[in-house]
């Protein structure tokens, strides 16, 4: 397989903010630890290894041996869950929500870069262990982002109405599913190979998150990832003190929005992705995931009956630890403080958020981890690059906005000279001989003299627009053909990885799919891959 690379900040595809991080533009530096580089890790080693406590090591792993009390894991795996128990052993992590059979395709390339880190940083630090580790958003309650994925341009979808942590849903009505994707999947090898592990993991465990558990260690078992869920109580216990910092004291809400104000002010055109509250936990049961809100002094839980005087409130957070879980805020903070964790690698709305945090983690004197962008990957298969070859396209031109890869293109097969730039640099020169003129002899023609240049500068721009329109016309099966094959490459004009599911290419590559893009693949390249069978 050929690899191709793009830089991230000339695909169009990710946010100011996120470009300017991958530049290391210096008024970014107080939002981040170490910017991610080999060499930059040792740092990083030595400021966990000061800011985790050994004690906490066994409670993760006595927690984690619990949670894979159910499956099989690899060897492998199961030997990293015991070398957590060593303090010269640190994670990779990433996270991502429990989307029906992975969801999105970059599922992949998440865990694939966590992966890939891993083992390259135990050749750069051999005294070292390094595990890779996906954190299932077990308590997220957003089931509607979670509960279909796309197939050949269809939505499979889990029609289920549910309520609380999906990571506690019933996989039973998964059945119907079942029963669709069969069909969809068709009967070749592969596709009895999807099926067959869609049924094991989804049919033969009881609730979403075992099932994705045991999806992920079948598709990625094998180099020793670890799953962890943090809807654990005795994880969750690790994290009272600064669940009630953020409760009653309201840090993460204070600096946040500092780091917030400040971002605004470094560049207008950084989107913020997220808004701290005052507080950044929610009130969790089986059926019920809520705010918690202050009011009269007494806590609430939103939409319910369900009040704590702030005695009550702490006892009930000592009593059950397990009942209170973080958002979107405070979740990187709990993750930080129960794993021995150096780097976490993200999308780029991820590390969008994750730069609002740092300010947080400081006040909490917990150590802010390295943020890397997980990789992106344009896949084309055989057939597809022979179309590219054929229409002449570049890399590059395939990242362009569909009307003006067109255009480029048209531009360049056409037999008559659609460009107009030389016409309109003669107006300029002749325009500014009037101007010369206007000001020797009455400066009350300048406004008339600008007014015709610019009549004439849009009349050009007019004509060139209907020649261009009309090679067009003439070039209709060229067109079509870029169009086409930009559609499939980029399907909704969006990034591949956002709207495939990784069993399409399953169908095509079978077992050799992750194996193959593991090999591919470069966590610290910092370029966006494209791969061409």
């Amino acid at each position: 397989m050929d690899i191709d690379c793009i830089p991230f900040q000339q695909t169009g595809y990710f946010s100011k903010l996120i470009c300017d991080y991958l530049d290391q533009k210096k008024a970014l530096s107080p939002f981040y630890n170490h910017f991610p580089s080999l060499d930059n890790f040792k740092l990083q080693l030595e400021e966990k290894e000061t800011n985790y406590d050994h004690d906490q090591r066994n409670v993760l792993v006595k927690a984690l041996v619990g949670q894979y009390a159910e499956i099989s894991p690899s060897a492998l795996t199961k030997t990293n869950i015991k070398k957590l128990s060593s303090k010269k052993t640190f994670t990779i992590v990433t996270g991502h929500q429990l989307n029906l059979f992975t969801g999105p395709l970059y599922f992949l390339y998440k865990i694939i870069s966590t992966i890939n880190l891993a083992s390259e940083l135990k050749t750069k630090y051999a005294d070292y262990e390094f595990v890779p580790v996906y954190w299932m958003a077990t308590e997220d309650h957003d089931f509607d982002e979670i509960n279909y994925f796309n197939f050949r341009g269809q939505k499979v979808q889990w029609n289920l109405k549910a309520n609380g942590g999906v990571g506690r849903l019933s996989t039973e009505s998964l059945k119907e599913v079942q029963e669709v994707i069969a069909t969809h999947f068709g009967e070749s090898e592969n596709a009895q190979k999807l099926t067959a592990l869609f049924k094991k993991s989804y049919l033969e465990n009881d609730t979403l998150a075992k099932a994705t558990r045991y999806l992920a260690n079948e598709l990625f078992g094998k180099y020793g990832l670890v799953v962890v869920d943090g809807d654990a109580i005795e994880l969750k216990r690790l994290f009272v003190p600064y669940i009630e910092k953020d409760i009653f004291e309201q840090i993460p809400f204070k600096k946040v929005n500092e780091s917030v104000e400040q971002l605004k002010s470094i560049s207008t055109d950084y989107n913020i992705q997220v808004n701290p509250r005052e507080i950044n936990h929610f009130y969790l049961t089986d059926n019920l995931r809520e705010r918690l809100i202050y009011k009269n002094e007494i806590y609430h839980v939103l939409d319910t009956d369900i009040s704590f005087t702030p005695d009550e409130l702490r006892k009930e957070l000592n009593d059950h630890p397990e009942r209170f879980s973080p958002n979107v805020i405070t979740r990187p903070l709990y993750q930080e403080v129960i794993l021995p964790n150096l780097c976490y690698i993200g999308g780029g709305g991820e590390l969008a958020y994750w730069l609002e945090l740092k300010a947080s983690f400081d006040s909490l004197n917990i150590a802010f981890p390295m943020l890397l962008l997980r990789n992106s990957v344009l896949l084309m298969t055989g057939k597809q690059r022979k179309k590219v070859k054929k229409l002449g396209l570049s890399v590059y031109d395939l990242f362009m906005k569909q009307s003006s890869l067109i255009n480029k293109k048209i531009r360049q097969i056409s037999n008559i000279d659609i460009d107009f730039s030389p016409q309109k640099k003669h107006l300029e020169e002749q325009f500014a001989e009037l101007y010369e003129l206007a000001e020797q002899t009455d400066k009350s023609f300048l406004g008339a003299v600008k007014a015709q240049e610019t009549k004439q500068k849009n009349g050009l721009d007019a004509l060139e627009k209907r020649l261009l329109k009309a090679q067009k016309r003439k070039l209709k099966d060229e067109v079509t053909r870029i169009a086409d094959i930009q559609n499939e490459l980029f399907p909704n004009h969006s990034l591949q990885e956002r709207l495939l599911n990784f069993s399409e290419l399953y169908l095509e590559y079978g077992d050799q799919l992750i194996p193959m893009l593991k090999e591919a693949l470069d966590p610290l390249k910092g370029e966006f891959h494209i791969l061409r069978d």
